[in-house]
């Protein structure tokens, strides 16, 4: 009982502290401000760092943090010359006579905001006027210094309605907000309420407050951004998107899409569908980038080898249903590595159905197809991915080249770092330690599933795609003397859900690619969604995934593997 006793006070002690040192400012300012409104405007919270790579260390830049200044309010009932008042104001802040002169014909409203985040120093010269009902009180606000950087990982914070607590609505603000959230204390009541809070979560583990620190690099970063841009100015599709990470860790390096926003004016943002992270929340079929995965299930289960042939008739049809190469032309006998090189639909059809619908079936749900990735974002799509439960021949033809099924992005980025980490299934994440304010720090770990496959397995696909690279893309234009590079386009028809079927003149383009081959450092994903000028995804994904790939190599000082 007696130690107890001692836990207790010495909880209450460190909550005494926390309560009057470290969040002293916040507290006081509330105090003074307490009877009105701008208290709302007085809030803590944790901070967002990224991770910067600066040669073998690491430093962390702050991504999302607290600004403060002050705000500068009036309260009409008190203003007696509403005419002198804004002359003597705007020698010190910008107004609009209209506007000012509008909220000072108030009298029955005692608060009218005028100017926010106001330097103290011009603040206290405000106060030092005595201009009657002009008033001035310290706000703090969230501040994003990269600005759009890496906006959809980030998100944005909100006013909640039912009361002035601060939370976050998107992204890591939304996701963490419980380490983040610092909390809201105005009055005497709400700080005994924090001492007790604190003395409740160290006796029985509850929430802990905390910093985050991300696994987002912001050079490479910016260059994805940059890349995005240039590709989508080009291409002007609809949506365009792309992930680069350590595909044996999971570690998300870079991540972005396109359109974004600047958290820093979320009020210039029209459309609410802007803030979410289509690479999440959105799914998709994402067409050819699946034959790699359909080669290694027919490989690894036994169903063919790597050095056996195939008939390509051009067209099979299965369940009344006609499918084709995406040219509709017959190959004949050929090799099995031709499925990739030249993207095959009925290669990647044939080997699929004579793996059989059950081992194929196993096979794609043990890749994580039928599941969500786990992501420490939000809001994550749902896999469509029933058919495959209980597949006809139809339905697994279409999914070995990739249609039939949605996933999201990051999904799919998931299940092709198979082949890139040696058969294991990992977790993505863009957050790589919380540092909590008691100290302490907490590192992920996230889960790894595997080996999924044979050594064997994943070492013929990747001489596969290595060929494709060294060989086919870009006619071997993008082949690296000293790197061996593996890679795989995706051309899909998108669904008509309003008619049903596809459309004939839409498409989605995918690209997916992991280097040094031989122990993947990086793997790039890109997607956009119906692109103009352009069919296949060869044609607008190539430049893009080459560039990136030398910057990588270079920034990061890559050692060659061939």
């Amino acid at each position: 009982m007696l130690g107890a006793i001692f836990v207790a006070a010495c909880v209450l002690g460190s909550s005494l502290y926390s309560t009057s040192i470290v969040h002293g400012d916040t507290y006081s300012a509330k105090a003074r401000s307490q009877y009105a409104k701008p208290a709302a405007n007085i809030y803590d919270r944790g901070t967002i760092f990224f991770s910067s790579f600066s040669g073998k260390d690491g430093t962390e830049t702050a991504a999302a943090t607290l600004g403060s200044g002050s705000l500068v309010y009036m309260n009409p009932k008190l203003v007696r010359d509403a005419a002198a008042t804004y002359e003597a104001l705007t020698h010190y802040i910008p107004l609009d006579r209209a506007s000012f002169m509008a909220k000072a014909a108030k009298p029955n409203d005692p608060y009218e905001e005028l100017a926010h985040k106001i330097d103290p120093a011009v603040a206290q010269s405000i106060s030092g006027l005595g201009l009657p009902g002009i008033l001035t009180s310290k706000e703090t606000w969230r501040s994003y210094p990269g600005g759009a950087l890496a906006a959809h990982e980030l998100g944005i914070i909100g006013q909640d309605a039912a009361s002035s607590t601060v939370s976050g609505k998107y992204g890591l603000e939304r996701s963490f907000n419980d380490v983040l959230l610092r909390p809201t204390v105005g009055s005497t009541a709400n700080i005994f309420a924090q001492l007790f809070a604190g003395i409740s979560s160290a006796a029985f583990g509850t929430k802990k407050e905390g910093d985050i620190v991300t696994t987002i690099e912001p050079t490479v970063e910016r260059y994805l951004e940059k890349m995005l841009e240039q590709t989508s100015a080009i291409w002007h599709p609809k949506e365009i998107g792309g992930v680069i990470m350590d595909p044996s860790t999971g570690e998300i390096v870079a991540m972005s899409s396109l359109p974004t926003f600047d958290p820093n004016n979320t009020g210039a943002v029209k459309l609410v569908s802007t803030f979410s992270n289509p690479l999440v929340e959105h799914v998709y079929e994402l067409g050819s980038i699946m034959k790699p995965l359909t080669m290694a299930i027919a490989l690894d289960s036994g169903a063919e080898k790597a050095n056996s042939t195939y008939n390509d008739t051009g067209c099979m049809t299965l369940n009344t249903k006609k499918i084709c190469n995406f040219d509709g032309k017959a190959r004949g006998v050929i090799p099995m590595q031709e499925i990739l090189s030249q993207s095959l639909n009925i290669g990647a059809a044939t080997i699929a159905l004579k793996t059989g619908a059950s081992t194929y079936s196993d096979y794609f749900f043990k890749f994580g197809f039928g599941d969500k990735s786990n992501i420490d974002l939000p809001n994550e799509g749902s896999p469509l991915t029933k058919k495959m439960r209980a597949p006809t021949d139809i339905d697994i033809a279409v999914a070995s080249y990739g249609q039939g099924y949605a996933v999201s992005p990051i999904s799919m980025a998931r299940s092709l770092s198979i082949l890139a980490n040696g058969g294991y299934l990992i977790t993505p994440h863009v957050v790589r330690q919380i540092n909590y304010t008691d100290g302490t720090t907490e590192k992920v770990t996230p889960n790894k599933v595997g080996p999924l496959l044979k050594p064997e397995t994943i070492d013929a696909v990747k001489k596969m795609l290595v060929t494709v690279v060294d060989t086919k893309l870009a006619n071997g234009a993008i082949k690296k003397e000293h790197y061996s590079i593996g890679a795989k386009t995706g051309t899909a028809e998108i669904a008509d859900l309003v008619n049903g079927g596809y459309y004939h003149d839409r498409y989605l383009h995918s690209f997916f690619g992991f280097f040094p081959a031989q122990n993947p450092k990086f793997l790039i994903f890109l997607y956009q969604v119906e692109p103009k000028g352009a069919l296949y995804a060869s044609e607008t994904l190539t430049k893009p995934f080459d560039e990136l790939t030398t910057f990588l190599l270079n920034y990061y000082n890559v050692s060659p593997d061939r």
